[in-house]
C-alpha cells in the first residue's frame, strides 16, 4: 500500500513539474504575439503585416501602464518599448531593437501594449477637438512622468493643418530609457528615409534604428540623466 502511494506521489509530482516547464515565457508570448499577425491584413490599413522573424531569445517582459509608473516612482533604472504587434511602424523597427539588446547584453526590457489603453481625440465638425475614448488612468499618469521625452499629441484638421490636442503622447513605438526614475531618452527607430512602414526595409534604415536604439541603451549603462532626446 505505501509503495502504490510513493507512486501516485511520484506522479503527480512529474505532472507538476512538467506543467511548471511547459509555462509560456513572456519572451516566446512575444514571438508568438508578433509572428501570429506575419501576412494578415491589418485592419486599419488594409494592407499586409510584415514579416517578422522575432528570436526566441528576445529581451521583452510583459508589463502595464500602472507597472511602469511604480518603477519610475522607486527611482529604477530600465527600458520600456511602447507599441502593439498590429502597429506597421513598430514591426518595421521591432527586430533591430532585438538586436541593438543583444548585441550590448541587454537582458530585459518592458513591453507595454498601448493599443487600448491610449485616449483618442477627434476634431468634430464644429471643429473643436473631442476626446472619444477615455485614456487608463495608468496611461494618464504615464503621461506625467514621461512628459519631458514625449511628443505633443497632434490632429489634422480639415485644412491638412496640424492641431495641438493640449496634452502629450505615447506613440507606437516609442523607446524610452528610464534613469533612476526619469525618463532621459525616447527613440523610435524610424528612418526619416521611412515614411511607408510597407515599403523595404533598406541596409541604411536597419542601420538607423540599430544605432539610434544602441545609443538609447548606452545613455542608460552611463546613467545619464542629462541625455537630452534626439542626441543620438
Amino acid at each position: 500500500m505505501k509503495k502504490f502511494i510513493s507512486i501516485i506521489l511520484v506522479l503527480v509530482l512529474s505532472l507538476v513539474v512538467v506543467g511548471c516547464s511547459s509555462e509560456k515565457t513572456d519572451a516566446m508570448k512575444f514571438k508568438e504575439e508578433y509572428e501570429g499577425v506575419n501576412g494578415k491584413v491589418n485592419e486599419h490599413t488594409k494592407k499586409e503585416n510584415r514579416e517578422l522573424d522575432i528570436s526566441k531569445e528576445n529581451p521583452f517582459v510583459y508589463a502595464t501602464a500602472e507597472d511602469i509608473v511604480k518603477r519610475i516612482d522607486n527611482k529604477e533604472s530600465f527600458i520600456v518599448y511602447f507599441g502593439f504587434a498590429e502597429c506597421p511602424w513598430c514591426r518595421s523597427v521591432i527586430e533591430q531593437l532585438i538586436k541593438a539588446a543583444e548585441d550590448t547584453n541587454v537582458e530585459k526590457i518592458y513591453y507595454v501594449d498601448v493599443l487600448n489603453i491610449r485616449d483618442v481625440r477627434e476634431i468634430g465638425e464644429d471643429g473643436e477637438i473631442k476626446t472619444t475614448t477615455e485614456g487608463s488612468k495608468g496611461y494618464m499618469d504615464l503621461l506625467t512622468k514621461l512628459d519631458n521625452v514625449l511628443e505633443e499629441y497632434t490632429l489634422t484638421n480639415e485644412n491638412e493643418e496640424e492641431v495641438s490636442a493640449g496634452e502629450k503622447r505615447i506613440y507606437a513605438p516609442n523607446v524610452v530609457a528610464i534613469s533612476q526614475g526619469k525618463a532621459i531618452q525616447l527613440e523610435t527607430g524610424i528612418s526619416p528615409k521611412l515614411t511607408d512602414p510597407y515599403s523595404k526595409l533598406t541596409d541604411n534604415i536597419k542601420k538607423y534604428a540599430y544605432n539610434k536604439f544602441k545609443c538609447l541603451i548606452k545613455c542608460l549603462e552611463e546613467e545619464s540623466t542629462t541625455c537630452q532626446k534626439n542626441s543620438c
